[in-house]
């Protein structure tokens, strides 16, 4: 089976690690998900639905503070980590090696092993701290895939939008997810 981690810091915009967690349950993964104090407090301000929604959906649920979990080692083998949203604050642990919890510590697992590591970054203006540590973070092997409007597929909806977000993540794993929409081209 395929496994994934999926970690949710507290950046804004929480809601599109439920759409994606959505998505690696219909591609049948197990789903290691890490949801830090900070995603919590930010799930309850953003999100109509209680966070046990996006827990129901993981075959396996952490907390930051569970040191001892599996994820924690590289000798339990995954097929690599997303990180969505990564708040600024992970990024900078992530780029400085500083695994103070376990989304940075699988994060650190992930990087070591050579295995997929994919940052959602949500922040807006970025500043010269966060343009560097992302351009740090992809010099260490992480793909930053930042949630950005798009406009060629018709995208109406929040929710449509999300949805190519979540799909440009699930490319980053072989994975077509359903709703996403890719560009077509111009001819």
């Amino acid at each position: 089976m395929k496994r994934i981690i999926l970690g949710v810091s507290g950046a804004s915009g929480v809601i599109m690690s439920l759409a994606l967690a959505e998505e690696f349950k219909k591609a049948d993964y197990e789903m290691h998900l890490i949801v830090t104090d900070g995603a919590k407090l930010t799930w309850q301000h953003e999100c109509g639905e209680p966070v046990e929604s996006l827990y129901a959906l993981a075959d396996h649920v952490y907390t930051e503070h569970d040191h001892a979990a599996v994820i924690a080692s590289g000798s339990y083998v995954t097929d690599g980590m997303v990180i969505m949203p990564c708040s600024m604050k992970s990024l900078a642990g992530i780029v400085s090696g500083y695994a103070d919890n376990l989304l940075l510590r699988a994060a650190d697992v992930c990087l070591k092993e050579n295995r997929k590591l994919v940052l959602v970054p949500r922040e807006m203006p970025l500043g010269r701290i966060h343009l560097r540590n992302m351009s740090q973070a992809a010099d260490c092997g992480c793909v930053i895939v930042p949630p950005v409007l798009t406009f060629y597929n018709g995208a109406e909806t929040v929710e449509e939008q999300i949805s190519n977000v979540v799909g440009k993540v699930l490319l980053q794993f072989g994975i077509a997810g359903e709703s996403f929409r890719p560009w077509q081209g111009a001819g």
